[in-house]
């Protein structure tokens, strides 16, 4: 079997960083941060109990989150660090070890098709290289004919992790089209500032000829 291509993010931790990135969001949360803002905005656009992949889940925050607020949740990472962590802080969700690309509705392990597919935490710039097309394709397909495919990443240095290159929003867009999705919705932050915003942007695309607004 042919391995997966090193994601970015591995690159950069070494696939050991589960332990550190929950421990600075258990920090943030402890000081009073709001640390729910990816779950907040997904909430907001389709009510529960709605199936959800969290697609780049890390060590389960947002999708914990949902799972609170009544949704049908799934986590896949490539960093079985990460999962470690979801796996041992909360047992009763379903973590599945798996590289994006590679994902397919016809897998047992994930139930079939998704109402919405979150990409949040820089996940799109820090795949593999040359990884996001296939990438995106794998996540539009594991899409019901209405679902929503909601992705956040920073576009600049400052944005983004040490050694991260910048993904294009041009880029991202023109990969969601190639894989039948078209862009119904950006922002600048998960809070909901409007776009264009200072170096980052929430995008959410549905499929082509859908269209699609927050529910009230």
């Amino acid at each position: 079997m042919t391995e997966p291509p090193t994601t970015r993010w591995a690159q950069l931790t070494g696939g050991v960083g589960g332990e550190d990135y929950a421990g600075r969001f258990a920090a943030l949360a402890a000081s009073g941060a709001d640390v729910h803002g990816e779950a907040s905005f997904c909430a907001s656009l389709l009510p529960p109990p709605a199936r959800v992949l969290d697609a780049g889940c890390g060590t389960g925050r947002v999708a914990t989150r949902l799972a609170e607020l009544g949704y049908d949740c799934t986590g896949v990472d490539i960093d079985a660090s990460m999962l470690a962590v979801a796996r041992r802080e909360h047992p009763g969700l379903p973590w599945l070890l798996a590289d994006l690309a590679t994902l397919s509705p016809g897998d047992p392990a994930l139930g079939g098709r998704f109402d919405l597919v979150l990409a949040a935490g820089n996940v799109v710039p820090l795949l593999a290289d040359g990884a996001l097309p296939a990438t995106v394709r794998a996540l539009a397909g594991l899409l019901t004919p209405t679902g929503l495919l909601v992705a956040g990443f920073g576009l600049d240095r400052r944005h983004l992790p040490p050694g991260c290159p910048v993904t294009p929003l041009s880029s991202y867009d023109a990969t969601c089209a190639a894989a039948g999705l078209r862009l119904v919705r950006r922002l600048a932050t998960w809070e909901g500032a409007p776009a264009p915003g200072d170096g980052y942007a929430v995008s959410v695309h549905a499929a082509a000829g859908i269209v699609q607004s927050p529910r009230p």
